[in-house]
């Protein structure tokens, strides 16, 4: 079983985000990939500006690329894979504090109302992270190495992306787990927990907005047991 993962909004290097998981689960034998999202500049040869419909095509190629696969997506993330998850052999689907879309909805429709503090919007139709707010929002359960690596890899990205709707939404029709990050000061947990009911089920960590970064453990034994339950 291979795991795919896709990481959230207005950051880069996939493969940094989730590296502590992937190192746990390498450790057992289990191979995973990370997703590089277009949107977020990962792909220089990606069209300008790339969308959403660009992160779930290049979802897509990767998880025609290998076998049975779990998908794993964070914040953002769950967007991209809950389209995409019609591609390849996607056996559960995972998301880490991250937002679960019906057909026609988009992830503007499923948050709290109004633009978040934590994000500011710029004239050229991009969004950012507000770097001041990063570490005690996102990352106040993370150590410093964590926290110097997140803040170096923030990025612009298409404002586009929160309001375009999906077309196929995975977790109708495949098993999906909703990771609720209960100690999350950036997407409130009634939040989570209210996405992640759509899930088949819901398990909670005590962790902030990056369980990845600050507890890898939990996440990777959570996949090995997914896994197990789809050899």
């Amino acid at each position: 079983m291979r795991i795919v993962f896709v990481h959230g909004a207005c950051v880069r290097d996939g493969a940094w985000w989730w590296s502590r998981v992937d190192a746990l689960l390498a450790a057992g034998g289990t191979a995973s990939v990370a997703v590089r999202l277009p949107s977020c500049g990962e792909l220089p040869d990606a069209r300008r500006p790339a969308g959403l419909d660009d992160d779930v095509e290049e979802t897509r190629r990767v998880l025609r690329d290998g076998g049975p696969t779990i998908l794993v997506a964070h914040s953002y993330g769950g967007v991209v894979a809950t389209a995409a998850a019609d591609a390849g052999d996607v056996r559960h689907l995972v998301y880490v504090s991250s937002f679960l879309p019906d057909v026609g909805e988009s992830l503007a429709d499923l948050g709290p109302a109004g633009p978040a503090p934590h994000l500011e919007f710029f004239p050229d139709g991009t969004f950012a992270a507000r770097p001041e707010l990063v570490p005690p929002l996102f990352l106040h359960d993370c150590d410093p190495a964590a926290v110097e690596g997140a803040l170096a890899r923030l990025v612009r990205q298409d404002a586009a992306v929160l309001t375009t709707p999906v077309r196929y939404a995975g977790w109708r029709s495949i098993p999906a787990t909703g990771v609720v990050c209960a100690g999350d000061q950036a997407t409130p947990p009634e939040v989570q927990r209210a996405q992640a009911a759509r899930a088949g089920r819901t398990v909670e960590l005590a962790t902030g907005h990056h369980p990845m970064l600050c507890h890898p453990e939990l996440l990777a034994g959570l996949l090995r047991e997914i896994a197990v339950e789809h050899d």
